[in-house]
């Protein structure tokens, strides 16, 4: 059962399985279609320092090539990007990468800045940006690859090498900000943009 009131379903620019189970729990049908775009290229082109500025720029990004192809239905981009003081994290290659950054992230807060924008044809309907607070706990080399080796091939699909809603959460001390910008994507503004359109039943 759907809740979606337009003539056709939403379109996710994203392949990620996260995004997609946060829509589809939240009585939402809807489409997923990949935007494949060269997000390092977009990001060093427009010359973007601040995470939430770079993460609000893909996210458009990502639905507008969606919608280039699909120019008459609602198209919903999401990006996400992990920050600690100035320097910027990506998805780890490797095992060996992801110790790295677990080794960096350890003992600190770091900040997970999830933007997600609606695009219909070029024009862009709405766009948010939101942060959530991250402190990971004091971790050993020797806790880092127990982890690691639990985790498997898992901690290449995320930045920062970790995910909340599993494993993941045993490296955390403290979390504070929504469940749903720690998943990549805003999920309550997007709700009510798209509420405020008449595109949901209640």
């Amino acid at each position: 059962m759907t809740i979606w009131r337009g003539s056709h379903p939403p379109v996710l620019a994203s392949q990620s399985r996260a995004r997609q189970v946060l829509l589809g729990s939240a009585g939402l049908a809807f489409e997923a279609m990949p935007a494949n775009i060269d997000e390092r290229a977009i990001q060093q082109k427009s010359g973007l320092l601040k995470p939430g500025e770079i993460a609000g720029l893909l996210a458009q990004e990502k639905a507008r090539f969606v919608s280039a192809k699909m120019p008459d239905r609602i198209v919903i981009g999401a990006d996400q990007t992990l920050s600690l003081g100035e320097r910027l994290f990506s998805k780890p290659a490797g095992r060996t990468q992801a110790m790295e950054q677990l080794q960096a992230l350890a003992g600190k807060t770091h900040e997970l800045h999830s933007a997600v924008a609606v695009v219909r044809g070029s024009k862009t309907l709405f766009s948010e940006i939101s942060i959530a607070r991250m402190t990971m706990r004091r971790l050993s080399s020797d806790d880092i690859r127990a982890y690691l080796d639990v985790a498997g091939e898992a901690v290449t699909t995320s930045v920062g090498a970790y995910q909340l809603e599993g494993l993941g959460v045993h490296l955390f001390e403290r979390v504070e900000g929504d469940h749903f910008t720690i998943l990549g994507l805003p999920l309550m503004p997007l709700l009510a943009f798209l509420r405020g359109q008449g595109l949901l039943g209640f």
